[in-house]
């Protein structure tokens, strides 16, 4: 089989599966890295937001496929996540957005489904370590919004992305500018909506450094900026607020999961900061399938603000 079929095989494959995907060259290295640089060097991302979140991307090919051809983008649709905690007599559930839960899990099941369907025909993969949204961008697998958060049609942005390299050939490239939805060409809603003012209409990338996400996601000992006011504050980590305004997500909204339920002594244990070693098994399980045993430490600090305490445990 062409590797033109092949390509088009594995894409009518995925949809079959729920998935959308893309398949690029893997010479568009450069370019992905010639533009996180390059933002950085013309300004648009702060160094405490590059060197944090940017500088861990791996722009070359992996030892164990250092004759990849291609790069295999796919978006999954992913629903919110609920968890709900119990204190002072009363219960407060708190959204997790789609990308924290089972995002591992998730991953790894793209890269076996690939796997799944190449290997058969020849052809192997490897996981990416990549900027998945502008990936997902110039592929043509999604949009960006105002907000500069990646859509994805039938999807809204509540889906996870995943990229592998792989060595199947790409005879047809993809490849295009960065383009932000036609939908936001007329519409403000994010950047009315958006209580920090990341998203401006002076530029088309967000302030990165202004978004909750980026303090919410910090290491628990670092207390908010004064700036932020605790009721920004709107999910047990990360940030929906312009997502949950944006008219292209409507129908994605109603898409929750209730996942865990913890109980006021588990709640209390949780603000109190200790650590997953000295927490009940019971808990850490809990934690363990919500994927926040990696958020153990700042936990205490974000729940604390949600249920009011201003920080305080």
């Amino acid at each position: 089989m062409e590797t033109k079929s092949i390509t088009k095989e594995l894409l009518l494959w995925l949809e079959e599966h729920r998935h959308k995907g893309r398949v690029v060259p893997a010479e568009h290295l450069c370019d992905l890295q010639e533009e996180i640089e390059g933002r950085y060097k013309r300004g648009f991302f702060c160094t405490e937001f590059y060197e944090e979140r940017l500088t861990g991307f791996q722009f070359r090919y992996p030892d164990n496929l250092p004759h990849a051809k291609s790069l295999i983008v796919v978006a999954v649709p992913r629903p919110q996540s609920q968890a709900v905690f119990t204190w002072d007599g009363k219960t407060w559930p708190f959204i997790i957005p789609p990308t924290y839960v089972a995002y591992e899990e998730t991953r790894q099941r793209v890269e076996d489904l690939l796997a799944s369907f190449l290997a058969p025909l020849g052809y192997q993969v490897a996981r990416t370590a990549l900027p998945l949204k502008l990936l997902a961008v110039r592929s043509g697998l999604g949009r960006y919004g105002r907000n500069n958060i990646c859509y994805v049609p039938g999807m809204g942005s509540f889906h996870q992305l995943v990229a592998v390299y792989s060595d199947l050939s790409c005879p047809e490239d993809p490849w295009q500018e960065v383009q932000m939805m036609e939908n936001c060409q007329n519409c403000q809603a994010c950047l009315h909506h958006c209580p920090t003012g990341a998203i401006t209409s002076d530029r088309f990338l967000l302030y990165a450094e202004r978004c909750i996400v980026f303090h919410n996601e910090k290491p628990g000992n670092v207390p908010f900026p004064t700036w932020i006011n605790p009721a920004w504050h709107n999910c047990l980590v990360g940030c929906l607020i312009c997502q949950r305004n944006c008219p292209q997500n409507k129908d994605f909204l109603s898409w929750v999961e209730e996942k865990e339920i913890f109980s006021q002594e588990e709640t209390a244990l949780i603000l109190e900061g200790l650590p997953s070693t000295q927490l009940p098994a019971a808990t850490v399980e809990k934690l363990r399938r919500l994927d926040l045993l990696d958020c153990v430490d700042i936990l205490p600090r974000n729940l604390s603000v949600l249920l009011g305490q201003g920080g305080k445990t």
